[in-house]
């Protein structure tokens, strides 16, 4: 008997003012792993080109069936749209400079557009507080085993 599992799994590091000062995991949402399914099947591609970070403090971790950020601040463009592919790790990278996305960071998300769109990932961790001045990098593996 054969068997194979396919397998999303990711993880993010935030870096401040060129400090690296977050690493955490992530969590593939139903709708990332939908949307990677479909692009599969050979449909119309949506690869994601977007990273958003938010304020929400309610959950104390992502869910499965979240397609949105709790309370997104703020999303921009990636740094090369649909990220970089090494081997199955797929990087996404997107940067905040200052005065953009300022604020007590504690969510980040990875979407196919700039407003609404398909959510890949969600990631919920300990307060990054990023002021007028900080410039906020993040960098995000989505490893396909």
């Amino acid at each position: 008997m054969l068997t194979d599992k396919l397998s999303l799994t990711g993880a993010l590091t935030i870096s401040k003012n060129g400090e690296v000062v977050q690493k955490i995991n992530n969590l593939v949402v139903t709708a990332g792993k939908q949307l990677v399914a479909a692009n599969l099947q050979g449909g119309t591609v949506n690869p994601i080109n977007y990273m958003a970070l938010g304020t929400g403090t309610t959950d104390s971790q992502a869910d499965p069936t979240d397609t949105a950020l709790e309370t997104e601040i703020d999303r921009n463009a990636l740094t090369t749209a649909g990220g970089t592919v090494n081997g199955a790790v797929v990087t996404y990278e997107a940067t905040w400079v200052p005065g953009d996305g300022t604020g007590a960071i504690t969510e980040a998300g990875l979407f196919t557009t700039e407003t609404d769109g398909t959510m890949l990932a969600r990631t919920i961790f300990p307060v990054v507080n990023k002021g007028a001045d900080d410039t906020i990098t993040v960098v995000w593996d989505v490893t396909i085993s």
